[in-house]
């Protein structure tokens, strides 16, 4: 694709790069890659840069892009909405927002059988600070949670707290109220001796234990009172590198959950929208959570918006009242239209038949590639939510350096393809930095599949020479 370079406004790399470095906050995570790249154009599965190298994304915006760049449907959605209603003071009502609620709580009485309501915020950090405002209200005011080891729930202050990774409190103060964390089972990574299933059961009897008496710290046998408000989990860990669990393990530990009064808040922000085969992640363990908390994929990256749907006895209005929570920008007419959308859309393309069919497609891809170079030493997936380990030569010692070639080669756009340059756009996660943790668009081709093996084993290939 050749970009305008003589367009109006236009300005170059070199100076943008100049007036970035010198105008903007470094707090973000742009700069994780220096320097950080510049794209100019996204269509499809692709992002090209200011010289029109097309570059394969197998991040799609961290799984907030499902369903492609620039798809025409959303996009038309998104057009309609600014010439009809583009905002309003969220006070009010309009149709869309109404719509949208009913169509995800619908929906959830479908699968789980339960009466609920939906509250929209803008951002998935947001969602959960107000998913922590509902547990802490039907709790009386209980603010201590569980949360696993590798998870991650965003990085405002009550989702840092839950959030296990310490780098995102250090410089922040005292978080007194941070959750206790607890092992997820991470086959690849499991006990010698063990099975996944066996560790995944050793998971869940270690976290039972903490019931058996008062002094294990958590249970009060007397009164039959946890400390312990909700245990937050995300079905498959994102951040912490796309782990997938044993599928009984969510069995296992919902019924201990349920058996001490603990609720479940399943954290669907990255999995959520059928990048697993299913609307949310947790269809696929069959257990069914007391709140679902959702985000980016729901209105495709085009207009921040994000929300929940919670139990009836969590959220009616006599328990959780107007003014619990505000947003000024929640529940806004382009970011409900466009979600409301996005979920018609899902289910009259049939995701949940044709993203499994890809996600197998990609994991065969992945195998094969992992007989050829010894250094991926794990590959695992469901649905179109994938990842590669990335280690040494012996497969199993994490090397995250490899991998950060890997994603500076990438990025170089310095593959070939045809004859041409091409780029490739990896995300990289895991607890040790060094697992590509893979979100296509749901609706990546197989050819575009076929065309991602080859590049990564091109990639791959020029990592090790150095």
């Amino acid at each position: 694709m050749n970009i305008d370079k003589n367009a109006v406004g236009f300005i170059d790399d070199a100076q943008l790069l100049a007036d970035e470095a010198k105008y903007s906050s470094f707090g973000d995570t742009v700069h994780y890659v220096d320097p950080p790249k510049i794209f100019r154009h996204g269509e499809g599965s692709y992002m090209f840069d200011t010289a029109g190298t097309p570059f394969l994304d197998l991040q799609m915006w961290y799984s907030a892009v499902n369903f492609g760049y620039g798809n025409k449907r959303l996009n038309d959605a998104l057009k309609k909405q600014i010439d009809v209603l583009p905002q309003v003071a969220s006070q009010y009502l309009h149709q869309t927002r109404i719509e949208l609620a009913k169509t995800i709580a619908l929906d959830a009485k479908k699968k789980f059988g339960l009466d609920g309501r939906v509250h929209f915020n803008v951002g998935g950090a947001q969602a959960i600070e107000d998913s922590l405002k509902i547990v802490r209200n039907a709790c009386n005011g209980k603010s201590l949670m569980f949360a696993f080891e590798g998870g991650y729930h965003g990085r405002t202050l009550g989702a840092s707290s839950i959030t296990s990774s310490y780098r995102y409190r250090r410089r922040f103060g005292h978080f007194g109220e941070r959750a206790m964390f607890l092992p997820f089972p991470y086959p690849f990574r499991r006990p010698k001796g063990m099975t996944p299933e066996e560790y995944s059961d050793s998971c869940v009897r270690q976290f039972e234990r903490l019931f058996e008496t008062e002094y294990n710290g958590v249970w009060d046998p007397k009164t039959n009172q946890c400390e312990y408000a909700a245990f937050y989990v995300e079905p498959i860990q994102g951040t912490g590198g796309y782990v997938l669990p044993p599928m009984g393990f969510f069995k296992g530990l919902k019924k201990v959950l349920d058996k001490y009064g603990i609720l479940m808040v399943s954290d669907e922000i990255q999995m959520g929208f059928w990048r697993t085969g299913k609307l949310w992640s947790i269809e696929n363990f069959g257990v069914t959570p007391d709140i679902v908390v959702f985000g980016k994929a729901l209105t495709n990256g085009l207009n921040p918006l994000s929300g929940l749907w919670a139990r009836e006895e969590l959220i009616n209005p006599t328990v959780f009242p107007p003014g619990s929570t505000h947003s000024t920008f929640n529940s806004n007419p382009l970011g409900t239209s466009l979600g409301l959308e996005v979920i018609k859309m899902g289910y009259e393309l049939d995701y949940e038949t044709t993203v499994p069919k890809k996600g197998a497609h990609f994991l065969d891809g992945l195998r094969d590639l992992q007989k050829k170079h010894k250094e991926i030493g794990d590959v695992d997936g469901l649905g179109l939510a994938l990842r590669a380990e990335i280690c040494t030569d012996d497969g199993f010692t994490p090397n995250k350096a490899l991998l950060d070639k890997m994603v500076d080669i990438g990025l170089a756009g310095d593959l070939e393809h045809n004859g041409k340059k091409i780029g490739l756009v990896l995300d990289v996660g895991g607890w040790y930095k060094n697992v590509i943790t893979f979100a296509p668009s749901l609706d990546i081709t197989h050819e575009e599949i076929d065309l991602a093996i080859a590049l990564l084993d091109q990639l791959l290939t020029k990592a090790k020479k150095g």
